[in-house]
C-alpha cells in the first residue's frame, strides 16, 4: 500500500487559474500572425515576403556552424554518451572553448551574439548527433540564467553573471517541484526576506543541468509582509551555496546523458541583489522567457526529422522486398512522403518563427508555442514511422546492430530521446490550453465578464453591450474573403500551384473563428472545461500555421534559386496531407466521444471497472506516488558533479 503524500498544498481551481492569469502577458503591442489566424484574419503580409536575416548575422552564424559541425564529427561520440549515460567532461570543455555556452549572449559579455535563427540551427546540428548535448546547451541558454537576465536583469547582474555563462558556467532553471508541475499556484519553495538577503527553503524536481550546474535560476514564493509585495519571485543562486544539496540524479527512458536531478534548499542565503525583477514577477519572467525559449525544442525536432529522412531514404533504397526496393511499396512510400513533407514544414515553421523573433516586429508568443506543439508531436510521429520502416532493425539497439556486423542506426534511441519533447517546457495538453487562452483572448476581453459567475448583473449587462458591438463588427467579416476568389495569391503559382492552399488557409481561418464563436456561444463559462474541443481548435490552427510557413518558405527558396521547384513540390505534398488532418479535426469538433469519455473516467475513478484490472501482477514497487518534499536539512549525500570538478 502506498504511503500518503505529506504536506500537499491545497489550492482551489479558481485560485490556480487566477495565479496563471495574473502571470499572462495581456497586452498585444505588436501584430501576431497566429493570433490573427485564430480570429479569422489571414494576414499573409505579416510573413510574406519571408523575413530574411542580415548579412552579418549570416556570416557569423555560418562560421560558427562550420566549427560546430567539425567539433560534433570529431569529438562527440553519441554511442558513448548513451552507453555511459553521461556527457564526457572533455566534450563539455570543448563546447566551452568553442563558445557554445554563449551562443545567444551579447559579445560585450563574452558571448557569440548569434541570432535566434542561427542559435536554433546550431541546436538542430548538435541535437542530431546527441540529443543529450542539445538538451544541455538548450537548458543552459534558453531557460537558464542567460535568457531571463537578458530580458529582465539589471546591468550589474548582466556584468556579474553573463561572462561566466558565456564561457565557463553551466546554468539550470528550477521551477517544478515534486507536487507542482504546470500549476504554479501550489509552489511551496519559499524565499523569506532577512535584511539584505532572502532565505530559501524547498525542494525542486527535474532540474535539467541541475546536477552539474554552477548557477541556478530558482523560482520561490516570497511571503507577503511589510515592505514586501511577495509572490513567486526569480533568483540567481550559486549552485555551490551552503544548504544546497543535489539529492538524486534522475534516470529516464531517453536522453540518458542529461544531468537532471532533485535539488533541496535548506536555509540557503541569497543576496537581494540576485533577485531578477521585482517580487511577484517570477512567473511572468518564466513565461516570457519561454516565449522564445520554446523554439529550442522544435529546432531539435526539425533536426531529428532531417535524420529520419536520411535514414529512411538510404535504407528503403537498399532494402528489397518482393522484387523491388522497399520505398516503391506504397505502404512504405506513404511514410517516406510524410517524413519528407513534414520535415520541410517543420524547418519552415522554425525558420519563420526564429526570424520573426530576431526582427522583433511581431509578437510571437503564439507562434513559438505552436512551433513547440507541432514540432514535438510531428517529430514523434516521424521517428515512429522510421522505426516501422526499419522493421525489427528499428527496434534493435545500435549497439546490437553493430555487434552483429550491421550499420549502427540508433532509431530506437531517437524514439526514446524524442518522446520527452511532448512533455518538456509545457506538455502538449498544457500548451493546448495556453494557446487556446490566447486564441480566445479577444472574446474574453469583451465578453469575459458575461460568462464569469463571480460578476454582478450590472457588470454582466455592461459586458453584454460591449460584446454586442464587437460581434456586430466581427462576425460579418467571417462570411467572405479572398480565399473564395480563384485569382487570389497568384504569385504562388510556379509549375506547382500553391495558391490553392493559401486560399484554403484563408477560408479555413474564417471557419475556425466561426467554430470558436459557436463554442463560446454554446458553452459560455464552461468553455474552459472543454479541453477536447479547445485542443482540436489549436491543432487546426497549428496545421494552418505550418501550411502558411511551408508555402512562404517554398516561394522564398524559388526566388533565391535554391531548390525552388523541389520546395514547391514538398510544400504542395505537405499542404495536401495537412488538409486531410484539418478536415478530420473539424469533424471531431462536434462529433466525438468527449461526453462519454467523461462518464467513463468517473467510473474508473469511482472503482466501477476495477474488475477489468484482474488477472495481472503489477511489477511496480511500493512507495508514495509523490515524494515527500517537506522543507528541512537534507539526509542525502550531495550528488552535485560540476563538469571538470
Amino acid at each position: 500500500m502506498s504511503a500518503p503524500t505529506e504536506n500537499r498544498s491545497t489550492v482551489t481551481e479558481r485560485e490556480a487559474r487566477q495565479v496563471a492569469e495574473a502571470a499572462r502577458e495581456r497586452d498585444w503591442h505588436k501584430p501576431s500572425f497566429a493570433k490573427e489566424l485564430f480570429l479569422g484574419r489571414f494576414r499573409l503580409d505579416l510573413v510574406h515576403p519571408h523575413p530574411m536575416p542580415v548579412e552579418e548575422s549570416v556570416r557569423r552564424g555560418e562560421e560558427f556552424l562550420a566549427k560546430l559541425r567539425a567539433f560534433c564529427e570529431a569529438e562527440i561520440d553519441s554511442a558513448r554518451i548513451e552507453r555511459e549515460a553521461r556527457i564526457p567532461d572533455e566534450v563539455v570543455a570543448g563546447l566551452k572553448e568553442l563558445g557554445a555556452l554563449g551562443m545567444k549572449i551579447d559579445p560585450k559579455y563574452g558571448g557569440l551574439g548569434l541570432s535566434q535563427l542561427y542559435y536554433n540551427k546550431a541546436l538542430a546540428l548538435v541535437g542530431s548527433v546527441s540529443p543529450a548535448v542539445g538538451a544541455l546547451l538548450s537548458a543552459h541558454q534558453s531557460i537558464g540564467v542567460p535568457q531571463p537576465l537578458k530580458m529582465f536583469g539589471t546591468e550589474e547582474q548582466k556584468e556579474a553573471f553573463l561572462p561566466r555563462c558565456a564561457r565557463t558556467d553551466i546554468s539550470a532553471f528550477l521551477l517544478t517541484e515534486p507536487d507542482v508541475g504546470s500549476d504554479p499556484a501550489r509552489l511551496a519553495t519559499t524565499a523569506v526576506p532577512d535584511g539584505d538577503e532572502y532565505v530559501l527553503d524547498g525542494v525542486k524536481l527535474w532540474t535539467t543541468n541541475g546536477v552539474v550546474a554552477d548557477l541556478l535560476v530558482v523560482m520561490a514564493r516570497v511571503p507577503k509582509s511589510e515592505g514586501h509585495k511577495g509572490g513567486i519571485t526569480a533568483f540567481v543562486v550559486e549552485a555551490g551555496s551552503e544548504g544546497i544539496t543535489v539529492e538524486h540524479r534522475n534516470a529516464f527512458m531517453g536522453l540518458r546523458g542529461i544531468e537532471n536531478g532533485v535539488t533541496r534548499f535548506h536555509r540557503v542565503r541569497v543576496p537581494a541583489g540576485h533577485r531578477i525583477g521585482p517580487e511577484g514577477a517570477g512567473l511572468k519572467i518564466a513565461l516570457t522567457t519561454l516565449n522564445t525559449g520554446r523554439l529550442s525544442l522544435p529546432a531539435m525536432c526539425a533536426g531529428a526529422g532531417k535524420w529520419c529522412l536520411k535514414i529512411a531514404r538510404e535504407w528503403s533504397a537498399e532494402r528489397e522486398q518482393w522484387g523491388k526496393p522497399l520505398a516503391l511499396h506504397e505502404a512504405v512510400g506513404a511514410k517516406i512522403s510524410f517524413i519528407a513533407a513534414t520535415t520541410f514544414a517543420l524547418e519552415a515553421v522554425l525558420d519563420l518563427s526564429s526570424q520573426m523573433a530576431d526582427e522583433d516586429r511581431n509578437d510571437i508568443r503564439i507562434e513559438a508555442a505552436l512551433a513547440k506543439l507541432y514540432g514535438s508531436e510531428m517529430a514523434w510521429r516521424m521517428v515512429d514511422e522510421l522505426v516501422q520502416i526499419r522493421g525489427g532493425r528499428g527496434y534493435e539497439t545500435a549497439e546490437s546492430l553493430k555487434a552483429r556486423g550491421e550499420r549502427a542506426v540508433p532509431a530506437e534511441q531517437m524514439l526514446r530521446d524524442l518522446r520527452i519533447n511532448r512533455i518538456f517546457e509545457g506538455s502538449t495538453e498544457i500548451i493546448h490550453l495556453l494557446i487556446a487562452r490566447e486564441a480566445v483572448d479577444a472574446h474574453l476581453s469583451v465578453a469575459g465578464d458575461l460568462i464569469d459567475p463571480a460578476k454582478s448583473l450590472p457588470e454582466k449587462a455592461k459586458a453584454g453591450a460591449q460584446a454586442g458591438v464587437f460581434y456586430a463588427k466581427w462576425l460579418p467579416k467571417l462570411v467572405a474573403g479572398p480565399g473564395q476568389l480563384p485569382s487570389s495569391y497568384g504569385e504562388f503559382r510556379h509549375g506547382v500551384d500553391l495558391s490553392t492552399h493559401l486560399r484554403y488557409i484563408e477560408r479555413t481561418s474564417r471557419r475556425l473563428a466561426r467554430a470558436t464563436f459557436y463554442g463560446m456561444s454554446r458553452w459560455q463559462g464552461r468553455m474552459e472545461t472543454k479541453q477536447g474541443f479547445l485542443g482540436r481548435i489549436v491543432d487546426i490552427g497549428a496545421e494552418l500555421f505550418a501550411m502558411s510557413a511551408a508555402c512562404v518558405r517554398a516561394e522564398r527558396l524559388r526566388t533565391r534559386d535554391e531548390h525552388g521547384r523541389e520546395a514547391y513540390q514538398l510544400a504542395d505534398a505537405f499542404c495536401r496531407q495537412a488538409r486531410v488532418r484539418v478536415e478530420e479535426l473539424f469533424g471531431r469538433l462536434w462529433t466525438n466521444t468527449d461526453d462519454l469519455d467523461r462518464k467513463v473516467v468517473k467510473g474508473v475513478l469511482g472503482g466501477a471497472y476495477t474488475w477489468l484490472e484482474e488477472g495481472i501482477v503489477d511489477p511496480s514497487q511500493d512507495g508514495p506516488w509523490i515524494a515527500d518534499a517537506t522543507p528541512g536539512p537534507s539526509a542525502h549525500e550531495n550528488a552535485r558533479r560540476p563538469y571538470g570538478g
